[in-house]
């Protein structure tokens, strides 16, 4: 289950999604985040189908690494669709004592469901086409004016990048450390939450040990290497926008345009 978690994964491969400058990346990610909050039908999931297969695509990562990542979260998309279906009022379609199913509540948990099946999509592409070097100086640029108003831009997007960097090492960590417990005759997989739950304390306490020591690793590294953050700093590699991100920013808009367009429309 914890190998199926792609997010802060970087997926190597040369694609026109992968050599696209960073910033375009990121905005194109809240830009995409943004249009499925615009919606409010099932018709529009049709163009956001094929505007997101197009870049998985174009990205050359197989879709079926892209969508293992849904695995992990089936619970809490199961959870959102039981939360909306006997939760939202409505015309009554069935009911057992205190649960009342309605159409309306049936309706909004698939489309609920759907947006959310779509937004880990979309943004764990955006983590799988980037490599975390890229992420930072993309975050950081973009966060360069900002720095007028004493928002420090370079130490954010370092922590960033760092925290998405280490979700794949810690989740390692973590199944390293699950085989060790079971090995030992912890369960982790049984049906009585409390005993679950009481077999979880073994596995917590290394994993937090385990991430602080690699946090202080990581800290004395920098240190060594007299790191001292984004004064005077320069990088061997410069992102510069070219024809292709600028087309990307017109595919975007045009995008963009026909989802708010479809908002009145349909």
């Amino acid at each position: 289950m914890l190998k199926d978690i792609t997010i802060g994964q970087y997926y190597p491969c040369d694609s026109i999604i992968h050599r696209l400058d960073p910033r375009v990346k990121i905005a194109g990610t809240f830009a995409f985040m943004a249009s499925l909050f615009i919606i409010d039908s099932f018709v529009p999931y049709a163009l956001i189908i094929l505007f997101l297969g197009g870049v998985i695509g174009m990205s050359k990562i197989p879709a079926g690494y892209v969508i293992k990542g849904l695995k992990p979260l089936i619970p809490i998309l199961v959870l959102t669709l039981v939360i909306n279906m006997f939760l939202t009022p409505g015309e009554l379609i069935w009911s057992m004592g205190p649960l009342k199913l309605t159409s309306e509540g049936l309706r909004q948990g698939v489309f609920m469901v759907v947006r959310l099946i779509f937004l880990i999509i979309g943004t764990s592409i955006l983590t799988l086409a980037t490599s975390p070097i890229q992420l930072t100086d993309g975050i950081e640029m973009l966060l360069n004016p900002f720095k007028k108003i004493g928002v420090p831009a370079h130490e954010l997007a370092m922590m960033m990048t760092i925290a998405l960097r280490f979700i794949p090492t810690l989740l390692d960590e973590t199944d390293k450390i699950m085989k060790a417990q079971m090995a030992r005759g912890a369960d982790f997989e049984s049906k009585n939450l409390m005993r679950r739950a009481k077999n979880l304390v073994p596995l917590l306490v290394p994993l937090f040990i385990s991430a602080f020591r690699r946090a202080d690793e990581l800290a004395m590294a920098m240190e060594a290497r007299c790191y001292r953050g984004g004064e005077n700093r320069t990088r061997m590699k410069q992102i510069r926008m070219e024809k292709r991100d600028y087309i990307s920013y017109g595919i975007m808009s045009i995008y963009m345009a026909g989802i708010v367009a479809s908002r009145w429309i349909i």
